[in-house]
């Protein structure tokens, strides 16, 4: 009745049943460990030969019907004569745990392994073994189950290449990309909303403090290559441990918007930042930031992705500058000047006085030496304007070797101080250049009650022009520049 009913749970169950003699094995094992043999597995991994050597001495016994029917066999005899097909490849290196477990004496035994049908079908199968009662000692009898596990399998593999791809495409972007954790700042800012503080631009402004608070309260999780790129860190610990020289100066007023943002819950958001490099230099940033989904209620998985336009900044700073600026003196250029003159009708502020400056000779340098020496010439009358005038007043080159200053909020007294300052660097720079002395011809003014910016210039315009009709009549070079001033 008891060998009815093993017979038929084993024939009629679910899962795939095999029962396998052993003891061949068992004798080779006397053999080998009569021969000095203790560390089974070191012994068979080195010679592959010996797991194939133990897998011949296995004789299959008897197998159920959902053996047969995983495996496609017709039957017993089917799959007995291509048990070849069935254990090979992958098989050979888990077969090694099995066989070491019962060198070493376990009863039982189980192991992740592959298996394949007689079509071909790879089978990633769950194996466990049992010594039956009774044959411990020769290894007679031994039952088997063969699980089909290829769809979990299959799934674990998809997630691990899933998770390989994601990891791929974090470490290896182009883009400076952080793994961040914003859930403490998101309990000071719950914090201030349970106040009842609804103003929290207003709150930042009175607590200082508390940006900064929020600030020390992310933590960095992970970042990848392109960061340590950008930020010329030689890896992720330097970075960390120097994050301070990253974020600071102008990072807490870009901050101070990215938290106006999570007050309104926009957990999706983008604005230029400015941080900087490990070595000191400037970093011009457009910043994405975006709270993983799945996290909106804990802010704890953020990810920062970080875009390099410091070029694009200097680029943009350089048109600008081109754009007020004479490339070859360096002083302002006449649109500038234009529009200087313009917002100073429209100020209030007075008196304001005007400089106008023409130099003399450049054109018989121009005609004598060639327009290099000229260029020569008005660069070393922009370096003496640059050293000598500063803001609020400017120094603008308004057409070929005309030159203006305007002053406002200055006197009749501070221009013609400030004429003599630009008179003494020029003897100075004489001095070095005494083979190609500077020369020009000054006029100075200072507006009148009422007068208008136009007639401010054309006034000081009239006095330059009188001075340079003197240096021509007298066509004589001086060695220093003259002057006429206006009380």
């Amino acid at each position: 009745m008891s060998e009815t009913f093993d017979s038929d749970v084993f024939n009629l169950s679910p899962i795939a049943m095999w029962m396998e003699d052993f003891s061949d094995v068992k004798v080779l094992f006397d053999l080998w460990r009569s021969q000095g043999v203790t560390d089974i597995r070191a012994f068979l991994c080195e010679d592959t030969a010996r797991i194939t050597q133990c897998s011949a001495r296995i004789r299959l016994l008897n197998v159920n019907a959902k053996t047969l029917e995983l495996f496609e066999a017709t039957d017993l005899d089917h799959l007995r004569n291509n048990l070849h097909q069935v254990f090979r490849d992958d098989m050979l290196e888990t077969h090694v745990n099995e066989l070491a477990d019962l060198f070493d004496g376990k009863q039982t035994f189980s192991s992740t392994t592959v298996n394949y049908t007689l079509s071909g079908r790879r089978l990633d199968i769950q194996l466990r073994g049992a010594v039956l009662p009774g044959h411990e000692d020769t290894l007679g009898k031994l039952l088997l189950t063969t699980e089909d596990i290829t769809v979990r399998e299959d799934a674990r593999r998809a997630e691990i290449a899933q998770r390989l791809y994601a990891e791929g495409i974090f470490e290896y972007s182009p883009v400076s990309l952080w793994i961040e954790d914003f859930s403490g700042v998101k309990v000071l800012i719950e914090t201030v909303r349970d106040r009842g503080i609804s103003d929290f631009r207003t709150f930042m402004d009175v607590h200082p403090e508390f940006v900064r608070q929020c600030m020390s309260e992310i933590h960095v999780i992970d970042v990848n290559q392109a960061t340590l790129d950008l930020f010329c860190a030689p890896d992720q610990l330097s970075l960390l441990q120097r994050i301070g020289e990253i974020f600071r100066d102008d990072m807490e007023k870009p901050f101070r918007e990215q938290l106006m943002e999570l007050w309104n819950n926009n957990l999706y958001h983008h604005r230029e930042v400015i941080n900087y490099a490990l070595d000191g230099a400037v970093r011009h940033l457009l910043l994405h930031f975006s709270v993983f989904p799945g996290y909106e209620d804990s802010w704890s998985r953020v990810q920062v992705a970080l875009t390099d336009i410091t070029a694009r900044k200097k680029a943009e700073a350089y048109l600008e500058y081109l754009g007020k600026h004479d490339v070859l003196t360096k002083l302002y250029n006449r649109a500038f000047y234009v529009d200087e003159i313009n917002r100073l009708e429209r100020k209030s502020l007075r008196p304001v006085s005007a400089i106008m400056i023409d130099l003399n000779g450049l054109k018989d340098a121009n005609d004598q030496l060639g327009h290099d020496a000229g260029d020569a010439l008005l660069r070393r009358f922009g370096e003496i304007l640059n050293g000598a005038v500063s803001r609020p007043n400017c120094a603008a080159r308004i057409g070929g070797d005309e030159f203006a200053v305007l002053m406002p909020g200055t006197d009749a007294k501070a221009a013609n101080a400030m004429m003599e300052t630009i008179n003494e660097l020029l003897k100075i720079n004489n001095q070095f250049y005494s083979s190609a002395p500077l020369s020009a011809s000054f006029g100075v003014a200072t507006n009148e009650p009422g007068e208008s910016m136009e007639s401010l210039v054309r006034r000081a315009d009239l006095l330059m022009y009188e001075q340079k009709k003197v240096y021509y009549e007298t066509r004589r070079i001086d060695t220093g520049p003259m002057t006429r001033r206006v009380s």
